[in-house]
């Protein structure tokens, strides 16, 4: 182990006596190099989205000391940046483990730094902190949670004035204050209670809670369509912060036959039932489909922990068959559009906003309705950070949908990030639009297949934990930097390369090769897990073809995760 982890490791021992937890871990592993080497190896890597990291002891962990460090350097950055009747800063957070001690710490790093916080009284979903950025004109929020990871994640992401996630600039720049500062002697505190007895902190009210209810109920484009509301609808949290604002605006706007899944129903950061709560994946949609059969229901709605992605099942035949994130997109891409066109609300110039990892189907769909399409970076800071250059030229309503392959949907810009109270209150409204027409979801998705061509896209994982993982990464990286000639037997037409920016784009370590016969991959490193990120595009006559293709193109990548 090398001296230097040994001696940080030491300093810890010393000094991180604030939280037990940290204190018996620290102990627990005094006999174990790998451990520690593991937990002080790096600082916990500080980006566009923030911290997220496996809570614990240790510069690499989520603990009150990491997060009071970002904190501090995020104050640094604010008072540099906002004149002092500017420097407030918004907080809420999610039910994971200690996020509300997460929060708490981070309320008095700012409050001690002369900054004035507003933060939600109980957890709130991540559009909600959106929403609370904007509404209280403050120059920065955080949002305390690890999203869709399983229970030992934590993590921290961070928000400008305009209630969208920091980008490259913004977040080199507070890593840069970070840096700089000593973990335990450079953290300025005030203590949480005094902080509210003498206004530095404060509980955002009620009314900017309603606000939000209010602006996603507004996103409805049903007019005065006939519609049945009486759908039988199976929604679960899983375990996270959408209760609340989901069933509300779902109750306020007429859906009122919806079943909640008890045991994920209230908050829990060890989601039991749930230990990878991402409704991208099956095994967390399994209790709630069980819920969907026993009830007969029509439809199943899951949304993450913090509440900004959504996944859904839907009724077929006996069963039920979950729509990836890019069917649903297209599906409420085509529905949003058709209503608008038909309600004569469609704006001049209308814009679709997608990453470049997301379906290119979604293009074909948008250039039928007339609408052009923006492509960004993987992440939807990006697509927030467009609907704010929209808004600087005074064509904010230009923006008609935003929508990620990874379930995350926007269709107004009352906030900066996906939320996935917008997306579940607009796919209810679709699906008994549709259902009052005698159509099914998976009718009107062989409809658009049948009409733009089949296409099929796949995202793989790749995980790769600790310092050898993370080595091993970046030398899968640069093999693929290197060029590839041909991905499983079809030829590679060109690659387009992010890492030194194009398009228009930042520099991000993305690679998307387009392959001969439309199709197409691209390799990426998460931005927020140890992983690499596989995504597979491939244009067929129909799944079983579709299919095929991709598993070759599978296979002969395969090689280079071993």
């Amino acid at each position: 182990m090398e001296e230097t982890i040994l001696k940080e490791y030491k300093l810890w021992c010393e000094n991180a006596t604030g939280d037990e937890d940290v204190v018996k871990e620290l102990k627990s592993i005094e006999a174990d190099e790998k451990l520690i080497e593991d937990a002080f190896y790096r600082s916990l890597e500080f980006g566009t989205g923030g911290l997220r990291g496996v809570i614990g002891a240790g510069t690499n962990r989520m603990n009150i000391y990491t997060v009071a460090k970002a904190s501090q350097g995020l104050a640094n950055y604010v008072v540099k940046n906002y004149s002092p009747e500017k420097r407030s800063i918004a907080i809420s957070y999610d039910s994971r483990i200690k996020s509300d001690v997460f929060a708490k710490v981070s309320a008095s790093v700012f409050a001690g730094n002369g900054i004035k916080v507003f933060i939600y009284d109980e957890l709130m979903p991540t559009p909600c902190l959106s929403f609370a950025v904007r509404a209280c004109k403050c120059a920065a929020g955080i949002m305390v949670t690890a999203s869709h990871n399983p229970s030992k994640y934590n993590g921290y992401k961070v928000y400008n004035h305009d209630g969208c996630q920091i980008t490259t600039e913004a977040a080199a720049e507070i890593l840069s204050e970070i840096n700089e500062i000593d973990i335990f002697e450079g953290v300025k505190k005030l203590d949480f209670d005094e902080g509210i007895q003498n206004g530095m902190i404060n509980y955002i009210s009620e009314d900017v809670y309603t606000a939000f209810v209010e602006e996603v109920k507004k996103q409805s484009v049903v007019g005065d369509a006939e519609i049945d509301k009486n759908v039988s609808i199976v929604y679960t949290p899983l375990n996270g912060t959408g209760l609340k604002p989901i069933i509300r605006t779902l109750k306020e706007s007429g859906y009122t036959n919806v079943t909640v899944v008890k045991e994920q129903e209230m908050p829990d950061g060890n989601f039991t039932t749930c230990p990878y709560p991402n409704p991208e994946i099956r095994e967390a949609m399994e209790l709630g489909m069980k819920y969907a059969r026993d009830n007969n229901a029509d439809l199943l709605l899951a949304t993450d922990p913090d509440c900004d992605r959504v996944g859904i099942a839907v009724k077929n035949g006996d069963d039920y068959t979950l729509l990836t994130g890019n069917e649903t997109g297209m599906l409420l891409l085509d529905y949003i559009c058709s209503r608008r066109v038909e309600m004569n609300t469609m704006p001049e110039d209308p814009i679709l906003i997608k990453t470049i990892v997301t379906i290119d189907m979604a293009e074909k769909i948008a250039k039928n309705y007339g609408l052009r399409t923006i492509n960004v970076l993987t992440g939807f800071k990006f697509i927030g950070e467009q609907i704010g250059f929209l808004e600087e030229k005074g064509k904010e309503d230009s923006y008609v949908f935003g929508f990620e392959e990874s379930y995350g949907y926007l269709s107004g810009g009352y906030v900066r990030d996906k939320d996935a109270v917008d997306g579940a209150f607009l796919i209810c409204e679709m699906f008994a639009y549709y259902k009052t027409r005698g159509i099914s979801l998976l009718d009107k998705l062989n409809e658009l297949y049948s009409k733009y061509g089949y296409c099929k896209n796949s995202l793989y994982s790749f995980q790769f934990e600790g310092m050898d993982g993370f080595n091993k990464m970046k030398a899968i990286m640069e093999e693929f930097h290197a060029g590839l000639d041909e991905i499983g037997g079809k030829k590679v037409v060109e690659c387009l390369d992010y890492s030194k920016g194009r398009d228009g784009l930042p520099p991000s370590d993305v690679l998307k090769y387009l392959l001969e016969g439309d199709a197409s991959v691209v390799v990426r490193p998460s931005g927020t897990e140890p992983k690499l990120k596989v995504y597979i595009s491939v244009s067929a006559a129909d799944l079983d073809a579709a299919n095929v293709e991709e598993k070759k193109i599978l296979d002969s990548l395969n090689g280079y995760f071993k």
